[in-house]
């Protein structure tokens, strides 16, 4: 790779041992997808998520002596206070999390502990260079926001942050970005949860190419709320690996089907039925029974996500024998304590907590209980950790809630 004298400084060692392990791990990827140089990045996220290797990498670097030049936003943690109060949790995790904290914080990172930097506290713009992680962060950046960044690994996008480069490959150049699948949806796709569904289907179907996605307009006009475009990059990229894809008219890159192609063939084609979506449904969820958790803000839930939830509650009460948490950033939950909703919402006996992954050990003790979301990564993941979910869409989650089973 041709790097510039800063870069080689950086990697003999000249700025401390932690930014030269920094550049080295950058520097061996970009040989390994032959990039010919890094290119400067202006942001980046790390989705470090309270996780061991994660932290261990962290802790090499700072103890290095390195710090962040580029600042981070960073995944949620788990909020140690709230949860620990209700939860036993064992000590070697109560450990990791802690430690996780105090190391992101050493090194300088913004402890923002929340999975969608994209809409708030880290919003990049149009061809601005990025090291994202986090599998609704990066399609949302590059297709959404027309930003540009390759699928970041926690470890790299950190390394980034200290470097503040990544190296020049992948999705950084234009020939990649266009689009090379055609997906036709047949079908109406309304809210959140049914353009998860639509994600997941495309992203088990997209490979590593670049769909650009028709809608039939015929049956009525498409416009997707950031909500619905959050569900629709979450899902598409944890079904599968598709940080990018292209919705003529709607995505920034896309005004028309030709400008998505950018000359490009479409080498092959899908279609989307409601069949399809309802088979998504079937396929991840469990066999419906009685609901002991409710889990919802897989990714985070938003002000608008929160105030629908008031909304749906309205005076019911939740349950005594399940417990319903949404998981949100704080900015939401602040706003939706201003505006009276968080009050509706918690007298139902929901919760609401800030900082917090759906995939860490508070909710452990719920292995082998029948549980409930509205999100497929949710269901996905702690599927791995031994709990069974039914996935549905929030009204019926909290139909479900209230009465105990679904």
């Amino acid at each position: 790779m041709n790097l510039t004298d800063e870069e080689k400084r950086m990697l003999d060692g000249e700025m401390g041992e932690g930014v030269r392990k920094a550049m080295d791990m950058l520097v061996a990827m970009g040989k390994a997808f032959d990039a010919p140089r890094m290119i400067p990045v202006t942001r980046t996220h790390v989705a470090m998520s309270g996780q061991e290797g994660d932290t261990y990498w962290c802790e090499l670097l700072v103890n290095g002596g390195a710090a962040c030049k580029i600042i981070p936003t960073t995944n949620p943690n788990w909020d140690v206070p709230t949860l620990n109060r209700r939860y036993e949790v064992p000590a070697d995790r109560l450990f990791l999390a802690r430690r996780t904290d105090d190391v992101y914080r050493r090194i300088g990172a913004a402890i923002t502990y929340c999975c969608t930097p994209e809409l708030a506290g880290n919003v990049p713009v149009f061809g601005e260079h990025v090291a994202f992680s986090e599998s609704s962060a990066t399609p949302y950046v590059n297709a959404v926001l027309g930003a540009r960044s390759n699928r970041e690994s926690s470890v790299s996008a950190l390394a980034s942050s200290v470097t503040g480069v990544t190296p020049y490959y992948g999705l950084h150049l234009d020939e990649n970005r266009r689009g090379n699948m055609t997906v036709y949806v047949d079908t109406e796709v309304k809210g959140p949860y049914e353009w998860g569904l639509l994600g997941w289907f495309i992203g088990l179907h997209a490979g590593t190419n670049v769909p650009v996605i028709l809608f039939n307009k015929k049956a009525y006009d498409v416009r997707p709320t950031p909500e619905e475009l959050l569900y629709f990059t979450t899902e598409s990229n944890t079904s599968g690996a598709m940080p990018m894809f292209h919705m003529p008219g709607i995505t920034p890159e896309a005004p028309t089907a030709e400008a998505a192609f950018g000359g490009n063939k479409s080498a092959s084609e899908l279609r989307v039925t409601r069949a399809d979506l309802e088979k998504m449904e079937n396929l991840i969820s469990d066999p419906a029974g009685k609901i002991h958790l409710v889990l919802i803000g897989c990714p985070h839930y938003t002000y608008a996500q929160l105030r629908g939830v008031a909304d749906l509650i309205n005076d019911r009460r939740i349950h005594p024998d399940v417990d319903f948490w949404i998981l949100s950033s704080w900015d939401a939950i602040e706003l939706a304590r201003r505006s009276g909703h968080l009050e509706t919402i918690e007298r139902s006996g929901i919760r609401v907590v800030p900082d917090t992954c759906m995939d860490q050990p508070p909710f452990d003790q719920f292995k082998g209980k029948l549980n409930m979301t509205d999100s497929a990564k949710c269901a996905h993941y702690q599927k791995r950790r031994g709990l069974p979910f039914v996935l549905r869409r929030i009204e019926e989650c909290i139909d479900a809630a209230v009465k105990s089973s679904v």
